[in-house]
């Protein structure tokens, strides 16, 4: 995958979704890609008609996914997500459906490993499945967990474990994290208004 950002990136989003029942909560984020201080954030909330399906998750995240980037005045340079791109079956996950929606930048960073197998190379961990590197296997700080990273749209592997590197205060991405909390808070305050449960999925 050959890169197609910016010279210098100045801005980053994070995506993430949460749920409440069949109502989505999308939040973006967006941060100064230097000093990581959050500049805009977006939420919109939208009826959810997909269910949830092992390996399609794209569709239904990307409704309110699109709505809370929408809404947001500037568009940052790449956005991340908490899902896979490149290292899912289909070589589509999350990050890449929504790259290809929006024609712009989009890396994928997920908790956990879909497919694959890891791989050292040099001293690096890779994922590998049917003979392709498909991501990168990072502990972003010391003891961490690792992450898995991988392509979304228009950027290389290897700079996508570049930009997630220098956003890690944690073992998640900042931008990421911050669009958790900030769809979490929304999802939360809807529970107690509306009276009801959390579903967590």
């Amino acid at each position: 995958m050959e890169d197609k950002l910016p010279d210098r990136l100045r801005t980053v989003a994070g995506v993430d979704v949460a749920y409440l029942g069949d109502v989505g909560v999308g939040a973006a984020v967006t941060l100064d890609y230097e000093s990581l201080t959050i500049l805009e954030s977006a939420i919109a909330v939208c009826q959810v008609t997909v269910p949830y399906i092992p390996t399609l998750l794209a569709f239904r995240e990307l409704p309110p996914s699109l709505a809370a980037i929408r809404r947001l005045k500037t568009q940052p340079d790449v956005f991340l997500v908490d899902a896979h791109g490149w290292a899912h079956p289909y070589r589509c996950g999350f990050a890449s459906y929504l790259g290809l929606a929006l024609g712009k930048p989009t890396v994928g960073v997920a908790k956990s490993r879909l497919i694959g197998e890891p791989l050292q190379v040099d001293g690096q961990t890779f994922l590998t499945d049917k003979g392709e590197v498909i991501a990168a296997v990072v502990a972003a700080k010391p003891l961490a967990k690792p992450i898995y990273i991988s392509v979304g749209h228009m950027v290389s592997l290897q700079t996508a474990v570049e930009i997630v590197k220098h956003l890690c205060k944690e073992r998640v991405p900042e931008p990421i994290l911050q669009a958790h909390r900030l769809a979490t808070r929304e999802r939360d305050r809807l529970a107690v208004e509306s009276k009801v449960n959390i579903i967590e999925e």
